[in-house]
């Protein structure tokens, strides 16, 4: 009896651990996530939102929060439930005119996060190293190869990463809100709507921006599909519950951390008098004065961990986006690269321009920038989400879809309500063009009527909802016969490799079978006069290909022909396979690994551009 009830215990337990487990599996896309809610330009926008005003805003914190949690839930969804992230089923739903806007918007976005990461990076290693702000923008052009890294290892290492950076800037906050002793009474008070002023709104905006950020409802519904899952409804019930509490935790961590800088902006700055504490800058040098050296040290780390942060899911982000919209794949470095230098250009041009001062704005205006890409991601999720033909008994349920719809009017309202008012004090101004005023009305005219189109597109035209594929091209129904080989042509480089492809070549020739040897020639004096070098290498080159020839001759081959190209190996290989009208290439794969591959390993690629032969790469 006692055996049997051991036994029933232990197999409790067991059970409670794989449960567990089970759940376990599914947290982490949403950490990923979360970054985004803590990266340098959330910074600008509590402090500036602290300073000036005290604790009145903590409830857009947590508003803004609330907004985040249920439209990353319902991009969960999607993901889950479809399979598709939000690119791809823009793709799916809205014709491509439709597409390519909504493409280049969140571009847009993803250009403006990537600002703020920029300058957050760059502050922080000029407020620890004394690093000039050009100098700090360029050196973070270097973190390009961060994510690349990382990916080599795994999404969950790049998971873990992103946690312990986490950690850093929330552990960093929290021991300096406990430094400055915050009022707990004006905390609370902190929790009731209230908007003092336009500037106040400004900053609301700013903060709504900062926290539900465009880019990542393109990147939670990719992200949890990296999650294997079965297909039945329980299944699939089950992973979207799992990946909402994830979310919950996740954004909470980020409201706290969110919070925790606006609380210490408000406690050391706004009560002391310091209203106009609106830069890093001012923060990290009147934070030493206020709690102790130790406090601006902390602060500038927590800066450089929140930039890298959130570097990594920018990227990645840019990555689905492109593939999603364009179906456009893009070497990750070159991806990286590129919406790094979207965001450094600007930014070395506007600090060259207008000082280093100028960051500080650039970081608020970011964040408003993210704000009014919103309503161009948001409104096609809640579309798809309550779309029950797609989306079946997982399709959202009407009081779910009127708080959704709520959410996004009220995200949008608000931004009309700042670009209205914005545009009606550069009307007012006389020194402005009547030409830019233009320009400006009919741009902002543009985009309400593009903003009514998303919004109305699927319910009167029927959106043709077709399904979505990767490939478009369908499985054909017979194999067509291909023509034998007639002229063979095979690169040698006269090393070790040549063995290879002499080897292989038995394979697709016959002893009848014209064969063409090549080897290119790249010193200094072929690359400069071509067929009129004569130099030491050249004249050893030809020797050797006629050695070449004769081994080939002796083995039975009864056409054998030898050419040297000059120059470039690449473009010069390219050229005798045209006028040789070769039908197949032989050649080695040339085994650069690293930075040589960088350096070397380009000759294939070129040739696969420039030719349209198979090429046997051995």
């Amino acid at each position: 009896m006692k055996d049997r009830q051991q036994d029933t215990t232990q197999q409790i337990q067991t059970d409670g651990l794989k449960k567990w487990r089970k759940i376990f599996a599914f947290f982490g896309p949403a950490y990923l996530v979360a970054v985004g809610y803590l990266d340098p330009g959330n910074w600008a926008t509590d402090i500036a939102g602290g300073s000036k005003f005290g604790y009145t805003l903590i409830w857009v914190l947590l508003m803004s929060n609330l907004m985040a949690l249920l439209l990353q839930s319902l991009s969960v969804r999607l993901g889950i439930v479809r399979g598709l992230d939000l690119a791809q089923t823009n793709r799916e739903y809205y014709p491509k005119w439709m597409n390519y806007i909504l493409y280049v918007f969140a571009e847009i976005a993803i250009a403006a996060t990537d600002l703020a990461e920029v300058l957050g990076m760059a502050i922080g290693l000029q407020l620890l190293f004394g690093l000039d702000l050009i100098w700090g923008v360029w050196i973070a052009a270097l973190d390009t190869l961060l994510l690349l890294v990382l990916q080599r290892f795994g999404i969950r290492v790049m998971e873990a990463f992103i946690i312990s950076l986490i950690s850093i800037v929330g552990g960093a906050f929290l021991i300096e809100v406990f430094w400055a002793k915050p009022d707990i009474g004006g905390i609370i008070n902190g929790f009731k709507p209230s908007l003092p002023n336009d500037e106040a709104l400004y900053i609301a905006i700013g903060i709504i921006g900062a926290t539900v950020m465009p880019h990542n409802l393109y990147l939670h519904s990719a992200l949890v599909q990296t999650r294997k899952i079965k297909r039945d409804a329980q299944s699939i019930k089950n992973a979207i519950r799992y990946n909402f509490w994830d979310s919950v935790i996740a954004l909470n961590i980020a409201f706290f951390v969110n919070a925790a800088i606006l609380i210490l902006a408000a406690a050391a700055f706004h009560k002391t008098g310091l209203y106009e504490i609106s830069g890093l800058h001012d923060a990290y040098k009147m934070l030493s004065n206020i709690l102790g050296p130790l406090a601006p040290i902390l602060f500038a780390v927590a800066l450089i961990a929140a930039g890298q942060s959130s570097t990594v899911t920018g990227t990645l982000a840019g990555q689905i986006v492109m593939e999603g919209y364009l179906h456009f794949r893009m070497n990750p470095a070159l991806r990286r690269l590129l919406t790094r230098m979207l965001a450094i250009i600007p930014s070395v041009i506007i600090i060259s321009l207008f000082g280093e001062n100028s960051a500080n704005e650039m970081l608020i205006f970011s964040q408003v920038l993210l704000s009014m890409q919103l309503g161009f991601a948001i409104i096609p999720l809640i579309h798809f989400v309550a779309d029950k033909e797609k989306m079946g008994q997982f399709a959202i349920k009407l009081p779910i879809k009127i708080l959704s719809w709520i959410v996004c009017i009220l995200i949008v309202i608000l931004n009309i309500k700042l670009i209205y008012d914005e545009e009606i004090h550069l009307f007012e101004n006389d020194s402005i063009s009547s030409w830019i005023k233009i320009l400006l009305g009919a741009g902002s005219l543009g985009l309400l009527l593009f903003l009514l189109s998303i919004i109305f597109y699927p319910w009167l035209i029927e959106a043709k909802k077709l399904s979505f594929n990767i490939h478009n091209l369908p499985i054909r129904r017979e194999i067509k016969e291909v023509k034998h080989f007639k002229s063979i042509g095979i690169s040698l480089d006269f090393s070790e490799a040549d063995n290879r492809v002499l080897d292989y070549l038995p394979l697709v020739t016959n002893k009848k079978s014209h064969i063409l040897i090549f080897h290119i020639t790249e010193s200094a004096s072929a690359n400069y006069y071509g067929k009129l070098a004569d130099d030491y290498e050249v004249k050893f080159d030809t020797g050797k290909l006629d050695e070449y020839k004769y081994l080939l001759t002796k083995e039975g081959y009864m056409h054998v022909e030898t050419q040297l190209g000059y120059g470039n190996p690449a473009l010069a290989l390219s050229k005798l396979i045209r006028d040789n009208n070769v039908d197949l290439l032989i050649m080695a794969k040339h085994g650069h690994k690293g930075w040589r591959d960088l350096l070397f390993g380009t000759t294939t690629s070129q040739i696969h551009h420039n030719t349209d032969i198979p090429i046997m790469i051995v």
